[in-house]
């Protein structure tokens, strides 16, 4: 196995380690609780649907595959380890058997002019030994390597099945998203009644032909919402409200208002 496998797999461990904590959908707050709000009008809507207290019809299959995905867990498995200890034994192997080899034939040498062989033959039977058993930790380092490909393949298996669970996960999120914006589509016209310097009329019937300005679009939804705490207004925001002849910026969200920085409006 070449260092660039090696590289590969220590990156797939990485990764795994990277990914390995499950990010949770955003709370409504973290989506509309300031303008602007950086979402698309269907994340804003969808947020806005959660603070009222709305749900899909999809909301149980999302639990169960978040639960799903938190259920699989990935085994980090280093087989550069695993791949360097059969290297190592292997090598060393070799190394024992040339050296079994030289005293073998230092005892046949020794033999044939009929010289003293005890020393020789205990040296080749101490290296004899010695090969014995870097013969069994060659085994069962390669044994070892083994088990560790196929722990490998297994952990394989289990991030395809992640990553599939979490493309699922995206998909049903996006259509709980989808649905909660229809619904509440025509409390957002209402809402962007009050908004200055929009019509809602141009909104359409569905998010989808909404053509008006977002930010305008950001103040409506935050109007609908029922958020705990206030909402961070940028310079942006509240130029909109003012620069239209709009009441108070908090009148326009019907919430309290701060600066981003934290200071209350």
């Amino acid at each position: 196995m070449s260092g660039a496998d090696g590289r590969r797999d220590r990156e797939s461990v990485d990764e795994v380690s990277k990914n390995e904590e499950f990010d949770a959908a955003p709370e409504p707050a973290a989506v509309i609780g300031r303008v602007p709000t950086g979402a698309s009008l269907r994340r804003e809507l969808a947020a806005a649907a959660r603070t009222r207290g709305l749900s899909s019809s999809v909301d149980d299959e999302l639990l169960e595959i978040r639960d799903a995905i938190m259920a699989i867990e990935v085994e980090p498995i280093d087989l550069d380890a695993a791949r360097r200890r059969v290297a190592n034994a292997s090598g060393e192997e070799e190394r024992l058997k040339e050296r079994v080899a030289a005293l073998r034939g230092g005892v046949q040498a020794r033999r044939e002019i009929e010289a003293e062989t005890d020393d020789a033959l205990g040296d080749l039977e101490s290296a004899a030994a010695e090969l014995s058993a870097a013969q069994s930790d060659r085994i069962a380092a390669e044994q070892a390597l083994q088990r560790a490909r196929e722990r490998a393949a297994d952990a394989r298996d289990a991030r395809e099945r992640r990553l599939e669970l979490r493309d699922r996960l995206r998909n049903r999120r996006r259509d709980a998203r989808r649905e909660l914006a229809r619904e509440e589509y025509p409390a957002f016209r209402d809402a962007l009644a009050v908004v200055p310097g929009t019509d809602p009329d141009d909104a359409g019937t569905e998010p989808g032909a909404y053509d008006g300005p977002p930010l305008a679009a950001s103040l409506a939804a935050v109007r609908l919402a029922d958020l705990d705490g206030p909402v961070a207004l940028g310079a942006e925001a509240i130029a909109w409200i003012v620069d239209r002849g709009g009441t108070a910026p908090g009148s326009v969200i019907d919430a309290p208002v701060v600066r981003p920085c934290g200071r209350p409006r």
